[in-house]
């Protein structure tokens, strides 16, 4: 839990021989081929040309990411003259990919880790000098920014966990001079939230029955229940922080409802007050005046993101977006005054594109879109669209057809085609509507796209989540299959030409459909996907002790003799001769969630019973793949695996493993292209 400002303003910019398993030649000339030219894989996995614009507190500069020699740092030129943009950070490998504004806008912070191992640290630049500064400089480290006040310009609150990696002592950090002071040593808290003034006035702790209990922080810093979450609600309900006064206290809060409701909570009289709720949507997104910490906006995800108004202060603003963006939009960020905002459109068939919008003045300016590459281009339409699973359940899902397959614009293709299930991780996180640059770019290959938000999925009511409790490999894997076979019957595929596709829980996903219901998917590829839950949970990072009954609670307790046998038997390693299809896997050498183990004994384990795979390693990357190069070289390994298994077309591997570290431990010569593109790698 950090402060409910900084989540505000952070959140803003910011477990995943074959020739006789493949069609044949003939039987792949008669499948699905995009009509348009191929859209480039650098064009639309490479750097954005610029990205994450944010408006200085005082209203005076602009900052976003572009790349510097290839690296995405963050670039700040003046409001006035966007530009004349300089770049201010100086990385050279690794991009950086958050950043946020000093309080008094004389710097730039942002956090930075070692080839993906996520031991964030915090550095700043300051403006007028160009340095740089580590500002929380240990080894084996990692930072949270807990909180940032309004009114405090030269420090903030971080949490370091450098005394025990469990857990992270809050101090103070003071902005000019690099100083840290501790303000609280962490034994056992899993999050803190402070006022504006950075005193520490609440402390949530995990609770034996996996929900969590939130106490309160007194002068002399002793501490004194306050609320407790039931587990059953503990991934919808929570304190979000503080109004700048100090005396209002705002919660999302699922308990005695559904759906989590967003509710303020007089701090003297303890009084709490319904400020916004919907019926088929968690309370998401919020939007708080930057002097008074007053929720002024929030935002209901179901099929799509919407902006309501709480009171009249921006009503008229959303109600000038909502017509003028041409498509969903966000506030990435506001000034101090509230007159400049920068804001993000996305109109789904397009790059997503930034703007700056100047309230008195009802103007909206656009500052650069993020691909421009993709500019004229023909991008495919999303649909949401609702799906039933087979005990009830409605699964609010994404589908997108290949451009010219559905001439009528019904969301169905004219004939059948391939389909890709892309099943996103988590899984506590959920798929949404939007320019996806995967759908996207697998659309353009010639492939319909799928992704289903199965039960566990966040962001549609505790009961939804709920329902995924010690359901991995059991009712959520239901529901893809449910997703699939809404697809046959709709007939945008045919069930013999389905792929499952996905990252961290999505690989498992992956990974289970290869093991579990192997008849269903022609091939997989999972990345970062977990093999053996067991193994997973007991090389989960230190600093997640406080989820950890979590974990034991909706996956499987391996701490019991009953847990470790339901996560044996729901371990894709536990039944890998059941393996049919082609499988690629790619992993992050450096990953400290699914560690390299969990990919490397899945395919020792194959290679014991003769069963082709193809894996991708890379050195320098973690839970997922930053580096530009290393995307674009994983795809191009992706996209001819694809084709040979589905008969979608493909852009040759040519060079687009230069410059990346992947190496191929098995399978390379499983994959068209790729011991040829290895031999030539420069």
């Amino acid at each position: 839990m950090t402060s409910f400002r900084t989540g505000l303003r952070a959140a803003a910019v910011a477990l995943l021989p074959l020739a006789a398993l493949v069609p044949t030649a003939a039987a792949l000339a008669q499948q699905a081929r995009p009509a348009q030219e191929l859209i480039p894989r650098k064009d639309l996995f490479g750097n954005p040309s610029r990205t994450a614009a944010t408006v200085s507190p005082d209203g005076k500069s602009i900052a976003f990411l572009a790349p510097k020699d290839g690296v995405m740092n963050v670039w700040v030129a003046p409001l006035a003259t966007p530009d004349k943009a300089k770049p201010l950070t100086q990385e050279t490998l690794r991009p950086i990919r958050s950043y946020f504004w000093a309080p008094d806008s004389s710097q730039i912070l942002y956090i930075q880790d070692k080839g993906g191992d996520e031991n964030f640290l915090l550095y700043g630049v300051d403006l007028a000098k160009g340095e740089t500064r580590t500002l929380t400089p240990f080894e084996k480290t990692r930072v949270q920014v807990i909180a940032i006040s309004e009114t405090i310009k030269d420090a903030i609150l971080v949490g370091v966990n450098n005394r025990d990696p469990r857990w992270h002592d809050v101090h103070r950090l003071n902005l000019k001079t690099g100083e840290l002071t501790l303000v609280r040593q962490n034994d056992g808290y899993a999050g803190f939230a402070a006022d504006d003034t950075l005193t520490l006035r609440l402390a949530t702790k995990a609770t034996a029955d996996g929900g969590y209990a939130v106490e309160t922080i007194g002068p002399d810093g002793t501490t004194a229940p306050f609320l407790t979450i039931p587990h059953e609600d503990g991934l919808t309900s929570g304190a979000l922080g503080f109004t700048t006064d100090g005396k209002t206290l705002y919660l999302r809060d699922s308990r005695g409802r559904d759906t989590s409701a967003l509710f303020a909570m007089d701090m003297a009289s303890g009084r709490t007050t319904l400020v916004a709720e919907n019926a088929k949507a968690d309370i998401g997104g919020l939007m708080a005046n930057p002097r008074t910490g007053v929720v002024e906006a929030y935002s209901a995800y179901y099929e799509t993101n919407e902006w309501f108004p709480v009171g009249d202060a921006l009503k008229a603003d959303i109600a000038f977006l909502n017509e003028k963006a041409g498509g969903e939009w966000s506030v990435t960020s506001r000034d101090d005054a509230d007159r400049i905002w920068t804001v993000a459109v996305d109109r789904v068939t397009e790059a997503p594109a930034f703007y700056l919008y100047d309230r008195k003045k009802k103007a909206l300016t656009r500052l650069f879109t993020t691909r421009p590459e993709l500019e004229g281009r023909t991008l495919a339409t999303m649909h949401p669209v609702q799906i039933p699973s087979r005990d009830g359940l409605t699964l609010v899902s994404y589908l997108t057809l290949p451009p010219g397959s559905d001439k009528d614009g019904d969301g169905k293709p004219e004939t059948p085609v391939p389909l890709v299930l892309s099943v996103h991780g988590g899984p506590w996180a959920r798929d949404g509507y939007g320019y996806n640059g995967t759908h996207q770019w697998l659309a353009n290959r010639g492939y319909a796209v799928l992704s289903v938000n199965f039960r566990g999925s966040t962001g549609f009511g505790k009961g939804f989540v709920n329902a995924g409790n010690l359901e991995w490999g059991r009712k959520m894997h239901d529901d893809l299959i449910d997703g699939v076979d809404w697809a046959v019957k709709q007939g945008v595929t045919t069930a013999d030409k389905v792929a499952i596709m996905g990252g961290s829980y999505g690989g498992y996903a992956t990974l289970w459909g290869m093991t579990a219901t192997p008849d269903r998917f022609a091939c997989g590829v999972s990345i970062v996907g977990p093999s053996n839950l067991i193994t997973l949970l007991g090389s989960i990072p230190p600093y997640w002790a406080s989820v950890r009954e979590n974990f034991a609670r909706r996956m499987g307790d391996d701490r019991t003799e009953e847990g470790r046998a339901l996560l044996t038997e729901r371990s894709p390693l536990s039944h890998v001769q059941n393996i049919r299809k082609p499988l690629l896997i790619g992993q992050g050498a450096n990953d400290p969630r699914v560690i390299q183990r969990e990919s490397d004994q899945i395919v020792a384990a194959m290679k014991e019973k003769g069963i082709p795979v193809t894996y991708v390693l890379y050195p320098d990357e973690g839970h997922g793949f930053a580096r530009p190069q290393n995307r674009i070289s994983f795809n191009a390994v992706t996209e001819a695996f694809l084709s040979r298994c589905l008969g979608g077309a493909h852009e040759p591997v040519g060079t687009d493993f230069d410059g990346a570290s992947l190496t191929v431990p098995e399978g390379a010569q499983g994959v068209p292209g790729v011991a040829e593109a290895l031999a030539a790698k420069k």
